[in-house]
């Protein structure tokens, strides 16, 4: 299984990033997938996941209808769109697979 992210590096507040995952290595279409957050000093916490059949369960603590998760099943794809991005949202972006495969994450810091 490999999962690599893209898209992360330094942003305003106020501004928008758009994160891509690579997956391979396993039935893709039919998996669970997500993306998880780790901000400095903290836990990691779970921002969104999409089912197989298109479900989405987010985060809004953490979100607040701000990010949005979707999928690609021809190109093996998954992306997190985030909007309106502030401090709080420094982390590492992390994108998994059936909750149990992690990739390596991808660097969002959010600062002026």
């Amino acid at each position: 299984v490999q999962l690599v992210e893209s898209g992360g590096g330094l942003v305003q507040p106020g501004g928008s990033l758009r994160l891509s995952c690579a997956a391979s290595g396993f039935a893709f279409s039919s998996s669970e997938m997500s993306w998880h957050r780790q901000a400095p000093g903290k836990g990691r916490e779970l921002v969104a996941f999409m089912t197989s059949t298109g479900i989405v369960r987010n985060n809004e603590d953490a979100v607040k209808g701000r990010f949005t998760i979707s999928r690609d099943n021809a190109q093996n794809m998954v992306y997190l769109q985030m909007n309106s991005l502030r401090h709080e949202d420094t982390a590492v972006y992390y994108c998994t697979a059936l909750h149990f495969y992690w990739g390596q994450g991808t660097q969002v810091p959010v600062s002026s």
